[in-house]
């Protein structure tokens, strides 16, 4: 039996939409809608790590799990680290779910989905991608596309449309499992040639040789990095 807990990192400091996670959607906290869809999965506590004392006030108030955190951590991989290390010291949780705080239209199955790949004892993490249907997403560098083998191992992320020619090409989605070795053999890896020059951390798993698995699903859930995001979810709810 394992036991798993999920825990999404929360910071006001947001480049492209700063005080993200407090950004109002029909009279409530972005963080409050992604905590409940966690809490929908119905497979594990839930936490909000934290980077700042006012998120953490709003999630207490709703009646959540907040856990503070060093706003200086330079991702949400360690910023889940320090929590668990804050939320567990007896070392109970095993497997670690890290769910993003900007998807407040995130299906509760997903973490489900992303947790069960765990099973295998051979992978290390576990994620999610989504076929890619438009050209304009395939060459859009924000959107991070994973290449899959036929075995559904990760062998490549990038911001780049790859693989080369015609084909599938898939859309991840940055929702997380780990084992709970994986995830403190990860932070404590350096940052590797290849995460650096692509800015995205999965990398640095595939280039120390950690195994990622992923499952393919349907569609990309509706994330908020912009402004126009924002305004476009508060329409769709």
């Amino acid at each position: 039996m394992t036991t798993p807990i999920i825990i999404i990192p929360a910071r006001m400091d947001s480049t492209r939409l700063p005080g993200k996670p407090l950004a109002d959607i029909h009279g409530k906290p972005m963080i409050l809608w992604v905590m409940e869809r966690a809490l929908a999965a119905n497979i594990a506590p839930v936490y909000i790590a934290c980077a700042e004392e006012e998120i953490a006030s709003a999630v207490r108030n709703a009646g959540g799990e907040a856990v503070l955190t060093d706003p200086a951590h330079p991702s949400g991989t360690d910023r889940i680290y320090e929590a668990l290390q804050k939320i567990d010291p007896a070392r109970k949780f095993d497997r670690i779910i890290n769910v993003q705080g900007d998807l407040p239209m995130l299906d509760p199955h997903l973490p489900t989905l992303a947790l069960k790949l765990l099973d295998n004892p051979s992978i290390d993490i576990s994620t999610l991608a989504a076929p890619i249907r438009s050209e304009e997403e395939r060459h859009n560098p924000n959107v991070v596309k994973a290449v899959i083998t036929i075995n559904n191992r990760a062998i490549y992320f990038s911001r780049s449309p790859v693989p080369y020619g015609k084909g599938p090409c898939y859309h991840h989605i940055g929702l997380y499992a780990y084992t709970r070795t994986a995830l403190e053999k990860f932070v404590a890896l350096p940052a590797s040639p290849l995460e650096k020059i692509e800015k995205l951390e999965q990398l640095r798993a595939l280039e120390y040789g950690m195994q990622i698995a992923i499952d393919i699903v349907d569609k990309v859930p509706l994330g908020v990095d912009t402004a126009e995001d924002l305004e476009f979810v508060r329409k769709h709810m």
